[in-house]
């Protein structure tokens, strides 16, 4: 018998408590960005700075634990999720790119890593990471395809002039469309993932941004920190959900 350990998988599934969470992180990086940047007066510079250091360390941790772990993973995604809005916001405002061209920089950034992890993994099944140099490509990927969500959801709401909620309502209609080619086609898996997680994005910065704008840009006026608040507890509520969960398999799986 072969008493090698089996190989220990370091994220999480993709079911739908995944998505949920994953809203709930991507609004809260567009409201709590937009806390730290601007209702705090911090700017975008300093913002990057800050949660890109809470991303290494986040991510240092996670490398060293070897195993998936509910709240490392999401505390380390929501860092990645409030550096993406700031570093979008910066790329666009700062630098004065505009959103279409940041767009554009972005997805070539994105497809480049894919494609340097695939070449090194011969994989970017992004359900089954079991080294760190996988993990090292997921996290980049992420970290990219979140700043690129924000951009383009910035492009459809302000430089194309939807507005928020009618851009939130296309980017729901978008997903609805992923979700029913998941289950009713024969579409790659991985590419309706990466289309479901970058759409998500937008999705979570439209609709952020519809919740904390003044009335007078198409917002309801609810103010970053209440939102910001608001979401961090539904992350909250989730993740414990998902750590539950975890544990509860774990038990299973030592009892079997």
């Amino acid at each position: 018998m072969n008493n090698l350990p089996a190989s220990v998988n370091r994220v999480p599934h993709i079911i739908l408590l995944y998505w949920v969470i994953k809203i709930a992180s991507t609004t809260l990086g567009e409201t709590g960005a937009d806390m730290f940047s601007m209702t705090a007066k911090l700017g975008y510079g300093t913002t990057i700075l800050m949660f890109m250091g809470l991303f290494v360390i986040f991510l240092g941790v996670k490398l060293a634990m070897k195993r998936y772990e509910p709240i490392t993973y999401w505390l380390t995604f929501t860092a990645t999720a409030i550096a993406g809005t700031a570093i979008s916001d910066y790329i666009d405002r700062t630098l004065g790119l505009g959103y279409a061209t940041g767009s554009a920089i972005l997805i070539t950034m994105l497809i480049i890593i894919l494609r340097m992890w695939y070449l090194r993994e011969r994989s970017i099944n992004v359900e089954r990471i079991t080294t760190a140099p996988a993990e090292v490509f997921y996290w980049l990927a992420f970290l990219v395809a979140n700043t690129l969500g924000t951009a383009a959801g910035d492009f459809v709401a302000d430089q194309l002039g939807l507005g928020f909620a009618a851009s939130a309502l296309i980017f729901t209609g978008s997903l609805v469309i992923i979700a029913l080619l998941h289950y009713f086609s024969k579409t790659s898996g991985v590419l309706l993932f990466w289309l479901a997680f970058v759409l998500t994005r937008p999705f979570g910065a439209t609709f952020g941004d519809w919740l904390t704008k003044p009335l007078h840009s198409g917002g309801l006026n609810l103010g970053t920190i209440g939102a910001s608040i608001f979401f961090a507890l539904i992350l909250i509520i989730a993740a414990g959900r998902e750590t539950h969960l975890e544990r509860s398999g774990r038990v299973i799986a030592k009892m079997d």
